[in-house]
């Protein structure tokens, strides 16, 4: 609950427009927990798991259903050229990097299958969770 991007909606800062976003990878710190847990218990560990909800996606993704989530509007979108001039070195870092992790060897072999398996389930809960707060 702590982690949503409130403020930065409510400021009305822009996000680069979808198709130059670059990809990246979320996980729930429930799903995440569990898979350490998991991880642990196994005797003689050989293995790197990549631990993520499965369903990759931009950063504009993130914010445009972080937005919907909280009833905000859709943050404003920029060329990423711009973006360079505009955006904060915190948020520049996050866009200098494009990966789409898969996450089959933590669901096969430690038998995760994420609670939460994409931003839509993990923002509701979040918000769910900052309103008992």
């Amino acid at each position: 609950p702590d982690r949503l991007p409130l403020k930065r909606l409510r400021s009305g800062q822009p996000v680069v427009a979808a198709d130059e976003a670059p990809w990246s990878n979320r996980v729930h710190v429930d799903d995440l927990c569990r898979a350490c847990l998991a991880a642990a218990r196994i005797e003689n560990p050989h293995a790197i798991y990549n631990v993520s909800d499965g369903h990759p996606s931009t950063m504009t993704d993130f914010f445009f259903q972080a937005a919907k989530a909280l009833g905000l509007p859709r943050p404003p979108t920029i060329s990423a050229a711009r973006a360079q001039a505009t955006l904060s070195e915190g948020m520049l870092s996050y866009l200098a990097e494009s990966k789409r992790i898969d996450n089959t060897r933590m669901r096969n072999h430690l038998r995760i299958d994420p609670e939460f398996p994409d931003l839509a389930r993990g923002f509701a809960d979040a918000v769910r969770r900052s309103t008992q707060a």
